[in-house]
C-alpha cells in the first residue's frame, strides 16, 4: 500500500476500500471515468481482483461477486488500520461483532479481515505490511471521511472505540450531522450519526471521496450510468457535498473542500 514502506502505524485510519460487485467491468468504467482512477487487473490468491490507483497511488480495489449475488447491489467496504489484527478481531467478537472473513495474509498488502459490527454492518481491518501513510491533506480522488448511520450511535461508537482504539467525542457543532466523532492520533477520522426514520431505512456506511470540482464530477454521473441521490449542497467548513449511486448500485459520497477546509483536520 505504501512505496516506499513506512514505519508509521495509525490505528483507525481509513487505509483502503474494496467494492464488491457482480459487474466489475461496469464498475471499472464508472469510477475510472468519474474520478480519473486507473485500473490494474491481477490475480489474488487465485481470484481476479482489480486495483484502482489515483495519480499512481493505490486507493481502492474491486472484488467480483459471484452471479448468485446478482440480486444484491454493489457495496463498498472500508478497511481501517490496526496494529494487531488478531487482538482486534478478538475484541470485536467479545463486544458483539461477528468475524465474516478471518484474517488472511495478502502479499504486498498485509493481514486483512472483515467483521460485522454491532449493527451487522461489514467493516474491514487491515494490518499493513508497508505501514500507514502520513496524515496529509487527501488529494482529489482519495478517500477522506466515513460516516455511519445507525440506530444507536452511542452503542456503536463504543464498539469502534474498543476495536479500533478511536477516541470518541460527542458532536458539539450543530452544523454537522454526526452524533459522535471518531478520532485517532489527534485526527478526526469519521462520524456516527442517527439514521433517518422509516421502516425501510437500514443502517449504512458511507465512504466519502474528495473531488476538485463537485459540479463537473456530478455532470459525468448520469452519462456513466449512475444517479445523484443527494443533490450538492453546502455543509460545514465551506465544503459542498453530494451522494451518488454508481452504475452497479454502489453508494458513495463526494465532497469538494473550499479553501482546503477539510473537516478531517478539525475537531
Amino acid at each position: 500500500l505504501n512505496a516506499p514502506a513506512t514505519t508509521e502505524h495509525r490505528p483507525g485510519k481509513l487505509v483502503w476500500a474494496d467494492l464488491f460487485t457482480t459487474d466489475p467491468d461496469g464498475a471499472t468504467k464508472f469510477y475510472c471515468g468519474l474520478l480519473g482512477w486507473t485500473a490494474t487487473p491481477l490475480e489474488q490468491k487465485g481470484k481476479s481482483y482489480t486495483v484502482f490507483s489515483n495519480e499512481g497511488t493505490p486507493v481502492a480495489g474491486l472484488a467480483p461477486r459471484s452471479a448468485k449475488g446478482s440480486n444484491h447491489p454493489s457495496r463498498w467496504i472500508g478497511y481501517y488500520s490496526v496494529v494487531d489484527i488478531d487482538a482486534a478481531l478478538a475484541t470485536a467478537s467479545k463486544d458483539g461483532g461477528t468475524v465474516r472473513a478471518p484474517s488472511r495474509n495478502f502479499p504486498d498488502r498485509g493481514y486483512q479481515a472483515i467483521i460485522s459490527d454491532v449493527d451487522a454492518m461489514p467493516i474491514g481491518l487491515l494490518q499493513s505490511s508497508s505501514g500507514d501513510s502520513l496524515d496529509n491533506e487527501p488529494k482529489p480522488g482519495a478517500w477522506n471521511w466515513f460516516e455511519l448511520y445507525v440506530k444507536s450511535p452511542k452503542a456503536t461508537s463504543e464498539f469502534y472505540h474498543d476495536v479500533f482504539g478511536f477516541a470518541v467525542a460527542a458532536e458539539t457543532n450543530s452544523n454537522r450531522k454526526s452524533d459522535f466523532v471518531l478520532s485517532s492520533a489527534g485526527q478526526a477520522r469519521g462520524g456516527i450519526a442517527l439514521r433517518p426514520e422509516g421502516d425501510d431505512v437500514k443502517s449504512s456506511w458511507l465512504g466519502v471521496i474528495r473531488v476538485s470540482d463537485l459540479d463537473k464530477t456530478l455532470a459525468k454521473v448520469l452519462g456513466l450510468g449512475g444517479e445523484v441521490l443527494v443533490a450538492p449542497h453546502s455543509v460545514e467548513f465551506g465544503s459542498r457535498f453530494a451522494i451518488i449511486l454508481d452504475s452497479t448500485g454502489g453508494t458513495v459520497g463526494l465532497v469538494e473542500y473550499i479553501d482546503s477546509a477539510n473537516p478531517a483536520n478539525s475537531q
